[in-house]
């Protein structure tokens, strides 16, 4: 019997649950164009002595215009540095995911913050966050060189908890039936 399957699913449910969104946001994603998703990725040191790495980004979700099943695979731009990492990703996302014909582009930017201590970290950027009234920008933590992880669990969450609104208004708009 062939374990292998398993256990890549397996390591991926535990690095998947190994990031975590600190502070999520509270809006669902346009049924029709384009969302983007703000974040901030606060990445826990490589090493003991290290410094934690934060960047700040945001993710261009694009819906489809036009839903025509099974057409294109999702398509991720500038998520993944690894590739074996990005394989097993579409391998997993093939299995268990219908995102099609959905592109996901990742646009990260560099941060002035640095600290060796994520909580320290991430409570400075509530701080800044709420000092701002700012309620569209996430908050992200993940183990070292995980950030993209985190972004995508951001953004696969951010698709799930928008489709009822989302199915409603296509229903709406007669692009469903009652």
């Amino acid at each position: 019997m062939d374990y292998s399957q398993f256990n890549q699913e397996q390591r991926f449910r535990s690095i998947w649950n190994s990031v975590r969104i600190v502070r999520p946001i509270p809006y669902t994603l346009f049924t029709f164009g384009d969302t983007d998703l703000q974040y901030f990725v606060v990445e826990e040191p490589e090493s003991p002595m290290g410094m934690v790495r934060v960047s700040r980004g945001k993710v261009d979700v694009t819906r489809p215009l036009l839903i025509t099943p099974y057409n294109s695979p999702p398509e991720f731009r500038n998520l993944w540095e690894d590739q074996e990492f990005s394989e097993m990703v579409d391998f997993l996302m093939s299995r268990t995911a219908a995102f099609r014909n959905l592109k996901i582009e990742n646009k990260q930017l560099k941060s002035e913050l640095t600290s060796d201590n994520v909580e320290e970290v991430v409570a400075r950027l509530n701080r800044q966050l709420d000092s701002e009234d700012e309620d569209r920008i996430a908050i992200l933590t993940a183990p070292a060189n995980l950030g993209p992880l985190a972004i995508l669990k951001l953004t696969t969450e951010r698709i799930m908890e928008s489709a009822r609104g989302n199915i409603q208004e296509l229903r709406e708009h007669g692009f469903l039936p009652e």
